[in-house]
């Protein structure tokens, strides 16, 4: 199935100004909510209580946070995943293992007098855990970022590199920003999101480099802006119907997954629109304004190649005997 003709070039470098121009609309947005909304977080991250309750019937939540705010200050109350299946999160930080059956057993006694109830599970995180917890998540984006890097740079060259990163950047903070905006509860799931997301759209990206590179070795063309159009749209059907495939599969662990794996599935069904749309109008246009020379790596290419072919030629004399 081929959603765009592979002989096609469509002139993409041509509105570069105006993709460029809605990417920096939206990461201001992203960081404006980021910086005055903040984030929803978890108790992962932030420390605290989190008890899921099953009723044998539809449950009250109004009369549930009344009778737990009596003994409990600021509860959340909400369902999960049904009517019948309540989400009580605490904040109360510094509690140890221990509690956990005896808080059971409490929410339990509370709940009593409103039918039927049984305690799915407890979890309890202290404050000083979320906050390793936030400090392990930045090690590890900032790890990934600079594993990409290398990788990239390797591979390609460095402005290849540092276009993908800042690509990766784009996406990730408007995901964020959407996860901040939507009021989306931030928490490892969140995390596993982004890291996720970074590698689903660094693929995307490898994969229009890749073309791009093709293009500047086989290509006599010297018009980087023509080259990249011919890349990108020899890619754009594979691009366009992996994303459709990802995008659906996602949506469906949103709509019918359940309130646990909500958070997840929303920052991957952000990521998934943000990352192909970058990996097709923002990472190449990159390579233009970061001056990128077809000269200059049609030299390098050259000189790897030479390097090549001599080390094959001396690997053939060698086995012959010669040297």
């Amino acid at each position: 199935m081929e959603l765009f003709k592979s002989d096609k070039t469509y002139n993409f470098m041509s509105k570069r100004n105006l993709f460029v121009s809605i990417s920096l609309i939206l990461i201001v947005l992203s960081l404006f909510s980021i910086f005055t909304k903040g984030f929803n977080w978890g108790i992962d991250f932030k420390g605290g209580i989190e008890i899921q309750v099953k009723f044998d019937k539809p449950a009250d939540l109004g009369e549930i946070r009344k009778i737990v705010s009596k003994k409990f200050p600021s509860p959340s109350i909400t369902t999960f995943g049904s009517n019948k299946e309540i989400l009580i999160r605490l904040s109360v930080n510094d509690v140890s293992g221990d509690v956990r059956k005896s808080l059971g057993k409490e929410i339990k006694t509370l709940l009593k007098p409103l039918g039927n109830v049984d305690i799915r599970r407890v979890d309890i995180v202290g404050a000083k855990v979320g906050n390793e917890l936030k400090e392990k998540g930045i090690s590890a984006f900032i790890f990934s970022i600079i594993g990409i890097l290398i990788y990239v740079a390797f591979r390609f060259e460095w402005r290849f590199a540092l276009a993908s990163v800042l690509a990766l950047f784009h996406d990730t903070i408007i995901s964020l920003g959407a996860v901040s905006f939507f009021h989306i509860e931030t928490n490892l799931d969140v995390l596993a999101a982004i890291l996720t997301l970074m590698g689903y759209s660094l693929n995307d990206t490898i994969v229009v480099f890749d073309r791009i590179r093709e293009q500047v070795r086989d290509s006599k063309v010297n018009d980087l802006a023509a080259l990249i159009n011919e890349a990108v749209s020899k890619t754009l059907s594979r691009t366009v119907l992996t994303s459709l495939t990802t995008f659906f599969v996602v949506l469906t662990l949103f709509l019918f997954g359940g309130e646990i794996i909500r958070p997840f599935s929303f920052t991957l069904l952000v990521g998934i629109i943000v990352g192909t749309y970058s990996s097709i109008f923002i990472a190449s246009p990159l390579l233009i304004w970061l001056g990128f020379k077809i000269d200059d790596y049609r030299k390098r290419l050259a000189e790897i190649e030479k390097r090549k072919r001599e080390k094959e030629k001396m690997r053939q004399m060698y086995q012959g005997g010669v040297v």
